[in-house]
């Protein structure tokens, strides 16, 4: 019979990881709840054509540019008023984007949302890290995790198109105020702060850690709209010698925002790399998706929007059984059906043109992108925190989370890129059709290339993980 003891502290952890699940949602369903709704956005708050990219990009290039500094914030002054200083501005600025009544004040909440986030959603990783043990318990927190993090990137297409069809798309933004002041309230009471690192903040490095993603961001979404001019050329330059001067900074400074031994353990380094090109392609599913079903299909938001529930429909209970899966199959197993899986689906969808069969060409790969979604983002979620010590947890899940901003914003810019070349002599449906087929071949390319990085580097380090923990008792018992 289990202690009272015991099941204290597993009704504690279960508040915890509902308070970090419930956030987490927040963060993903505002960054995909935004897109069906853009049209009705244009239209009433007077976007110019280009601006209107601005409404995702305004949010990403804050999201990305501050997320290490938003892990080392919680490392330092503690990550419980970390959590509650980030669910503040995200809630705030919520509310102040749906009561927005111009495209300038839009974009700076937007931005300013856009910070809460980066300080929110690796807070939210360092929680589930520190508060469950490393193992099947891990496995399962970190499952459930990924599981929302893949279901409310769909669900918000699903629930934006509807608002912005029956409601508004301000609805979307205005019902994060009561969530919101729900979760810090919670987290007052649920979480017990952490225990807080001295020191100082790495502010050199986080001016280029923010300034060199900031400008990466801009230059491949400009290259989308403006071409390879010489701005773009010279803010992508600009980006990588950012990058390359934050790189000296962490290697000298007493405490990086980033400890590049982090990169040390090659599984850790193969995730974040894999995580980057395996997001780019998936949100560059979503995005494009979406142009498809309503330029070229012809749906209304509300329509495009339930027309990806196939997406979701064996996501959620592959996601939940994924840990029973992990220990029958092994994580490695699992992983690479989970690519093989999202290979086939985008290849699929790369096929689709101007008068394709939603059914056949859309909602049956929908059905293997939801399959791949979750079983891949789980033990790539695990093998990018494996053997992190706790001093060093806020920063691993910031690295985490930096290679899936840099998927959700650069890997998208490099898609929309791509998709535009050899387009110019087209319009309307052919025109959305051609960029949109285009983008899901580069998608594919992707996926085969995040396939390889995890045979060589994420495999054969859990294989040898494995293997010693098999080999201890034996050496224990000798």
């Amino acid at each position: 019979m289990p202690s009272v003891q015991s099941t204290t502290a597993h009704t504690h952890k279960t508040a915890i990881l509902a308070i970090i699940l419930v956030s987490y949602v927040m963060i993903v369903l505002d960054i995909s709840v935004v897109l069906t709704g853009l049209p009705k956005i244009h239209h009433e708050l007077g976007f110019t054509d280009a601006g209107l990219a601005w409404v995702q990009s305004a949010y990403t290039l804050t999201f990305g540019g501050f997320l290490l500094l938003g892990a080392r914030a919680g490392d330092i002054l503690g990550r419980r008023r970390m959590f509650v200083v980030g669910m503040t501005i995200f809630t705030v600025a919520s509310v102040a984007i749906g009561a927005s009544q111009s495209s300038a004040w839009m974009l700076s909440w937007r931005a300013v949302q856009g910070l809460g986030s980066a300080i929110l959603a690796p807070t939210t990783l360092a929680l589930l890290q520190t508060t469950f043990d490393e193992g099947e318990e891990r496995v399962r927190a970190v499952s459930l995790y990924s599981a929302a993090a893949g279901v409310s990137a769909t669900v918000g297409l699903v629930v934006g198109g509807l608002l912005a069809d029956w409601l508004s798309w301000r609805v979307g933004f205005l019902i994060n105020l009561p969530i919101g002041i729900a979760m810090v309230i919670a987290a007052r009471v649920c979480i017990h702060e952490t225990h807080k690192r001295p020191g100082a903040f790495d502010l050199p490095g986080a001016v280029a850690s923010t300034l060199g993603m900031g400008a990466f961001v801009y230059g491949f979404i400009r290259s989308a709209q403006a071409g390879w001019d010489p701005l773009t050329v010279a803010t992508l330059f600009a980006a990588l010698l950012l990058l390359g001067a934050f790189v000296l900074i962490e290697r000298q400074a007493r405490q990086p925002i980033l400890p590049l031994r982090l990169f040390a353990d090659i599984e850790r380094s193969g995730a974040y790399g894999a995580r980057v090109l395996y997001i780019s392609a998936m949100v560059g599913f979503f995005f494009f998706t979406t142009l498809y079903l309503q330029q070229v299909a012809g749906l209304r938001p509300a329509l495009a929007g339930l027309a990806f529930v196939p997406a979701t429909m064996l996501h959620v209970p592959v996601a939940i059984v994924v840990p029973r899966l992990i220990r029958r199959f092994g994580r490695n197993t699992i992983l690479i059906v989970g690519m093989l899986t999202g290979i086939v689906a985008m290849g699929w969808l790369s096929q689709t043109g101007v008068g394709s069969n939603y059914w056949t060409a859309v909602a049956l790969p929908m059905v293997l992108i939801g399959i791949s979604q979750g079983l891949t983002l789980s033990p790539l979620t695990s093998s990018g925190v494996a053997r992190v010590d706790h001093a060093d947890a806020g920063a691993a899940s910031g690295a985490v989370n930096v290679a899936h901003q840099i998927g959700s914003s650069v890997g998208l810019g490099v898609l929309i890129a791509i998709a535009a070349i050899g387009s110019s002599d087209l319009t309307g449906a052919d025109l959305t059709a051609y960029r949109v087929s285009h983008a899901f071949e580069a998608g594919t390319v992707m996926l085969v290339a995040t396939l390889v990085i995890s045979i060589l580097t994420i495999v054969p380090a859990a294989r040898r993980q494995a293997q010693s923990q098999e080999a201890a008792p034996t050496e224990s018992a000798a």
